[in-house]
């Protein structure tokens, strides 16, 4: 069995605490339907960011350590490249499905846009618990599926990065395979096909915390803009793989106070506050929280009633829905997974009173800085961690500026407001590069 993994570690591979009412892709579309409201958009670019431009389904066999041979289904979901090439992560859990990665490749076209980076939107995957299989199989899984994929992605048409279940070893096999196809002369120079790679291959300081870190930048952008600060807000994290470990890091390092952690092994509690680099040492030893000494153990719906001044859902999609919504003690709630929140728990968090920081932009961090990892490789160059840094949080609060102040003009959530600021950039160019023919 392996231990490899990557984002949302702790939430990988396992079921949504709260069940799918609809499709999570219908729930992604009707999320920028509202703003395109706002926005009197035309039936055709409502059309045509309903519907991917392209979907890649390929079957291809593996061969297992005893001699089977296995025949896995890959995914590769190419949403719109408007504003750049095709950008998502690639995804190995149970629960992935073409749905899934619809929703998810959605998700991204307006995440890029809304940062203001040259990337479209994209998702992939495979409907596999990576921790089933050995080190052994994972590359040879990993490079069969790249190689069935072949010219559907490539440095300037479909870059793929590390998501749930997947890691930087991931993207170097993939890197590996993709130059090994590549003409002799190109091998080097096709490395940014992927981007989340290990620094030694040519990946950027400061991506594996960037999600994480990102999050911390736009809650600091956030509360100053609202004249507050993040030094003693007490914080609950749900899901505590890449992202919410970084996040509870970077959160404890601006000042902020980690009061509860939960995964899928349970949830923990203190009111004094956690060490997230102890946290981390346990979970890695016995694979989840449960057992944590750092605190007093939780139900999993005790978690989601702990008293904190920020609630940040880090784990799958739809694991906040309306019941658990009427009981959260958080003024406000940002998304570090990709649509966490149900619809109907957004109305009952409105309602109270309670805002939402969108995913497109809470989460936002990794994408941008596998843009800045892009760029690097582009240029034959490699930043300091500083200036990744610096670079981010610039991008970062410029982006939540922005949402701030169409939040303001429309009168509307933060979430309709960053989808407001990403249709505007999408359907400028669209508009400005017509229809072919």
């Amino acid at each position: 069995m392996s231990d490899f993994c990557g984002d949302a570690l702790s939430s990988a591979c396992f079921p949504p605490y709260c069940s799918f009412v609809s499709s999570l892709h219908l729930n992604a579309v009707r999320q920028f339907e509202r703003a395109a409201d706002l926005l009197g958009l035309t039936d055709a670019h409502r059309a045509i960011l309903a519907s991917p431009t392209n979907e890649v389904i390929v079957n291809f066999p593996v061969s297992m350590d005893d001699g089977r041979i296995e025949v896995l289904t890959g995914y590769r979901v190419q949403h719109n490249n408007a504003l750049g090439p095709f950008k998502g992560g690639m995804r190995f859990s149970p629960a992935v499905d073409l749905d899934e990665v619809r929703a998810l490749a959605t998700w991204m076209t307006f995440k890029t846009a809304l940062v203001d980076i040259p990337f479209g939107g994209a998702k992939g995957g495979i409907a596999i618990d990576p921790r089933a299989y050995s080190a052994e199989e994972l590359e040879r899984i990993v490079r069969r599926f790249t190689f069935a994929l072949g010219s559907n992605i490539g440095p300037d048409h479909d870059i793929p990065a590390p998501d749930m279940g997947t890691n930087a070893q991931t993207m170097v096999w993939m890197m590996d395979t993709y130059s090994s196809m590549a003409s002799a002369a190109d091998r080097h120079t096709v490395r940014r096909v992927v981007t989340g790679k290990t620094v030694a291959t040519g990946g950027s300081r400061g991506r594996d915390k960037a999600t994480g870190q990102g999050l911390t930048f736009v809650l600091d952008a956030w509360l100053n803009r609202t004249g507050d600060t993040i030094d003693g807000k007490r914080v609950a994290v749900q899901g505590f793989g890449n992202v919410g470990e970084h996040a509870a890091r970077t959160l404890v390092k601006a000042g902020a106070i980690v009061v509860a952690v939960a995964d899928h092994t349970g949830a923990i509690h203190n009111p004094d506050g956690m060490n997230p680099e102890h946290l981390w040492q346990y979970t890695s030893t016995h694979r989840g929280i449960k057992g944590a000494p750092d605190g007093e153990p939780l139900t999993e719906e005790e978690f989601w009633r702990v008293d904190c001044d920020v609630l940040i859902p880090a784990a799958l999609e739809n694991q906040l829905c309306a019941d658990r919504a009427r009981d959260i003690q958080a003024t406000v709630v940002i998304e570090g997974a990709n649509g966490p929140t149900t619809p109907e728990a957004e109305e009952v968090l409105e309602d109270r009173g309670i805002t939402v920081i969108p995913d497109i932009l809470g989460n936002a961090g990794g994408v941008t800085v596998s843009y800045f990892e892009w760029v690097q490789n582009r240029a034959g160059d490699a930043w300091t961690l500083a200036d990744v840094d610096s670079r981010l949080r610039r991008l970062l609060h410029e982006a939540t500026d922005e949402t701030l102040a169409a939040a303001k003009e429309f009168a509307c959530s933060l979430r309709d407001a960053a989808y407001v600021v990403a249709l505007r950039r999408l359907t400028t160019v669209m508009d400005q590069r017509g229809v072919f023919p």
